[in-house]
């Protein structure tokens, strides 16, 4: 017996839905605001939820994230009485299980219902069993388990997998995540790093050569396709392949063979194939920068994953998890994190994402020294310097003062640095502000900013150069 949860104004679709899911055995309660519906998904277990778009106190689309981290993880049917095409794409790339509009027949609702509780109960019987090989990969945020469901299920089958997502989220590592969770595991992992190989030797490394085959080639070598022969291929940054080696990669997934450089004969490997990009495939495709038959083969199962600063939640426990293992590499002691060095993590945008923050980390850990803990001045300066002009702003804008008015205050919930930490902060953004619009006001004439600033000529240049702002003419 499953239980179902109604979240939709119209009493008459309450009834007909408690109605249907009684008939087929379950359980089934109902809310006619989110507020409600919201509140009896994360008191109880729900396994589905019927939820409606256009509600009297919000759109049903905006909950549907906070709906699905409850522990239960329902699946969620997204009901509306509009037609939107919108709506039913970021009902699907949201996460729904499915879309129905409200005037479909009965049937419909029933096969939906009945098909997400099938695929729910699987993977909750998934879910117990498994137990996934996850080195290096840390978090517990609704759309992180998301990709962990991708992965057990690109692990469980043999399709050629295509790991999308900016540079810095650790495609590498989810995809050695896969091979290793795979009936593969024992065998070889190759990584191509194809943003790396300079053209003219990328067939070569990819299929190998043989002695003579061109100028330097003083021995046979394998390439990488024969390398990962029973084991596993990964393409890295693929949207780097030549147009010329896509073509003829093309032919050895499709045939799983392929001709050494200098050979006659064809070898084969039986290799899976991982790729991976942080580019827009299908906008290179239209480009003309990439092949579509290709990007079809690539991403016979594609895992999205998210940057870091969708995933703010598990910032804490991705630094917790870095910290100790670069203590551990250098020999250090284990080093706590301060709160007001966690805030700090979580209110930075990790443009470079986990990359960066593990970089961050590692001057942290550099910066304290001996000491057995981490405050915020151990980090960067420039990450501090962006996040003090970014409350600056945020700041000003509200109070609603000219820029060589505002000053700085603090958010109550914002854990207090030292003085002089503070100081140098608000200072740095200050000194940012006035040189942006001195060079606004005066970019045209350098000697008319030297005069206004009082700075010299040098040390006004050194001063826009510290910032990355442009020099005046």
């Amino acid at each position: 017996m499953s239980q179902i949860l109604i979240i939709d104004d119209e009493p008459q679709m309450c009834d007909l839905l408690v109605r249907l899911a009684v008939q087929n055995g379950h359980e089934a309660v109902f809310a006619q605001s989110l507020r409600d519906g919201v509140k009896l998904a994360e008191d109880g277990r729900v396994d589905l939820v019927f939820l409606d778009i256009y509600m009297p106190d919000g759109n049903g689309l905006e909950f549907l994230d906070r709906i699905q981290s409850i522990p239960s993880s329902p699946e969620v049917i997204i009901m509306t009485g509009m037609t939107s095409a919108d709506g039913a794409e970021l009902a699907i790339r949201s996460g729904a299980w499915d879309y129905v509009e409200k005037g479909s027949p009965i049937s419909v609702f029933n096969l939906a219902m009945l098909r997400a509780l099938d695929h729910h109960n699987e993977k909750r019987s998934q879910s117990a069993s498994a137990r996934l090989k996850l080195d290096g990969l840390v978090g517990s945020t609704r759309a992180f388990r998301r990709c962990l469901e991708d992965l057990k299920r690109a692990a469980d089958c043999e399709a050629n997998t295509l790991i999308v997502s900016e540079t810095g989220t650790g495609k590498e590592l989810f995809a050695r995540a896969v091979h290793d969770n795979s009936a593969r595991a024992e065998k070889s992992f190759v990584v191509v790093d194809c943003a790396a190989l300079p053209e003219q030797l990328v067939e070569s490394a990819l299929f190998g050569h043989r002695h003579g085959a061109f100028t330097g080639a003083s021995k046979t070598r394998d390439g990488m396709v024969k390398q990962a022969d029973g084991g596993t291929l990964f393409l890295d940054e693929v949207g780097e392949l030549p147009l010329p080696i896509q073509k003829a990669f093309l032919r050895v997934l499709q045939e799983r063979r392929f001709r050494p450089l200098g050979s006659a004969n064809e070898e084969s490997s039986d290799f899976r194939l991982l790729a991976a990009t942080n580019r827009d495939l299908s906008q290179m495709v239209e480009r003309g920068e990439f092949r579509e038959d290709l990007l079809y083969r690539l991403r016979g199962l594609t895992i999205s994953l998210p940057s870091l600063r969708e995933r703010v939640d598990d910032i804490e426990a991705v630094a917790r998890y870095h910290t100790e293992r670069i203590c551990r590499r250098r020999g250090d002691k284990a080093k706590t994190l301060s709160s007001e060095f966690l805030a700090l993590l979580c209110k930075y945008s990790w443009p470079g994402n986990i990359r960066e923050l593990v970089n961050a980390l590692e001057h942290a850990i550099a910066a304290a020294g001996t000491r057995p803990e981490l405050f915020p001045q151990h980090l960067p300066t420039d990450l501090r310097a962006h996040l003090a002009r970014s409350r600056f702003e945020s700041t000003s804008a509200a109070r609603g003062l000219p820029g060589s008015m505002r000053i700085p205050t603090i958010e109550a919930e914002v854990p207090l640095s030292t003085l002089t930490e503070y100081r140098e902060s608000a200072v740095i953004a200050s000194e940012c502000a006035y040189l942006r619009s001195l060079v606004t006001r005066h970019g045209m004439n350098l000697g008319e900013a030297c005069k206004v600033s009082g700075l010299s000529r040098s040390r006004l240049y050194a001063l826009l150069k510290k910032h990355h702002l442009a020099r005046p003419s």
